[in-house]
């Protein structure tokens, strides 16, 4: 606990009032958190005890089922259990937990999302030498500097946090613990923290997304040297991988790339990324993937 702090619990408010909707929200959230946990769980366990997906993109998928998986359980319980409990509290220690553990795993997504898109440029721009660039060793390296990348940045984000003093009031209007509602509590001048916090989410999303955006220029102006059937199954590909960074970022860069201010949307914006985009994920990837849908079926269907 921060020893500039007297406060012990904050209370999350969630994200409605209304006894009545609350109840709705555990019913919904509760499938929509089991679907998203199945979903993962399918394509982790499919990816690796298939030989047919040995590939690097799959690879990365599942690292990012895995991030997904753990990014939506740092605060969908809570959300579920907050919506049917009469006390709807979190001890000072689990909310800096929640604050590390959802900026730890949301930017493992980010980091394996640009992986994936580099994969993808090698296997589309230089088709001779994807094999012995895209090698496992690099794989395992890229994925290990992607750890130590998103433990850096929830590292920092933590620090700043524990440097909050909180002497009330210590009612958070959020469903989840996070930095912008916790400096709108702290009872010191917040304006450098902000900065920093601003500026260290900011670099992420923003570096990440314009890496991201110059990746797919440059595949979709190497495809004008395929044929119309190659074209179509690279497309088909990066496709699926583009929806899921629009979906993963744009929410992401509304709420973390702006000064401490918050908007009553906010919450429902924190909803997508935090519960949907974890959710849509293993949809888009297995919908879209012939590969992944072969692969589940001869898999599970076996084991029935």
């Amino acid at each position: 606990m921060s020893v500039n702090s007297s406060v012990k619990e904050f209370i999350l408010l969630g994200l409605t009032q209304d006894p009545r909707k609350q109840k709705e929200i555990f019913g919904v959230f509760l499938m929509f958190y089991l679907a998203t946990l199945l979903g993962n769980f399918l394509i982790v366990v499919t990816i690796q005890r298939s030989r047919t997906l040995g590939s690097p993109m799959y690879f990365f998928l599942f690292y990012l089922s895995f991030a997904d998986a753990c990014f939506s359980t740092t605060t969908a319980p809570r959300l579920i259990v907050d919506a049917i409990s009469q006390q709807k509290t979190i001890s000072y220690n689990e909310c800096m937990t929640q604050v590390f553990s959802s900026h730890f795993f949301g930017c493992m997504g980010i980091f394996v999302l640009i992986l994936m898109a580099f994969d993808r440029y090698v296997a589309i721009c230089k088709p001779l030498r994807y094999t012995t660039i895209m090698n496992r060793h690099v794989c395992a390296v890229l994925v290990i500097l992607g750890w130590v990348g998103s433990c850096i940045h929830s590292s920092a984000q933590i620090f700043l946090a524990l440097r909050l003093p909180f002497c009330g009031p210590n009612v958070i209007d959020h469903y989840f613990c996070d930095l912008q509602p916790l400096l709108k509590l702290a009872c010191m001048d917040t304006y450098v923290i902000n900065l920093l916090v601003v500026s260290n989410s900011r670099a992420i999303c923003m570096v990440s997304f314009i890496i991201l955006l110059i990746s797919y220029v440059i595949i979709l102006y190497s495809l004008r040297n395929y044929s119309a059937e190659g074209r179509r199954k690279a497309l088909s590909t990066c496709t699926s991988h583009f929806i899921v960074v629009v979906l993963c970022f744009v929410p992401c860069i509304f709420i973390y790339t702006r000064p401490a201010t918050t908007f009553p949307i906010d919450k429902v914006v924190a909803v997508f990324y935090t519960i949907g985009t974890p959710l849509l994920n293993p949809l888009i990837y297995t919908l879209r993937n012939a590969e992944v849908k072969n692969a589940m079926k001869k898999l599970w269907c076996s084991k029935v």
